[in-house]
């Protein structure tokens, strides 16, 4: 059974492992930066099969105006469960009343854009927005 609770960098290995699983290679070059990036995350939730953690979604933001998914993933094994409909929607329900809740992913992925879009978000350009990116 698929259980939901906040956690923190004290499952730093198995989160290494889900990145690697999904080809995030950019959170895999520094450990230490990558502890203190969930240490300093509004919030974190995980998806967990009995003790294992098997997807997660990490939030960062002021909680009152703005909460932006940085992580929204699920363990290759475990995809296609609604594990990460699920995580998206606890953190969505959890920040309600925020303004603006927001994330990227990128243009060329079908499969994130036909997901969020299935989850009732909207490109920036459909919301008279544009982002900007350093």
């Amino acid at each position: 059974m698929i259980t939901y609770r906040e956690f923190c960098a004290d499952h730093m290995a198995e989160v290494l492992k889900i990145y690697e699983s999904a080809g995030w290679t950019a959170y895999l070059k520094d450990d230490e930066k990558l502890t203190r990036a969930f240490e300093n995350s509004l919030y974190i939730l995980g998806a967990f099969d009995g003790e294992n953690l098997i997807g997660f979604v990490r939030c960062v933001g002021d909680g009152e105006h703005i909460v932006y998914v940085q992580d929204l993933i699920v363990d290759v094994e475990h995809k296609r469960q609604g594990i990460g409909q699920a995580l998206l929607a606890k953190s969505m329900e959890k920040y309600a009343d925020v303004r603006m809740f927001t994330l990227l992913t990128d243009v060329s992925d079908e499969v994130s854009n036909a997901f969020y879009r299935a989850n009732k978000m909207l490109p920036y350009g459909e919301c008279s927005l544009i982002g900007y990116v350093r």
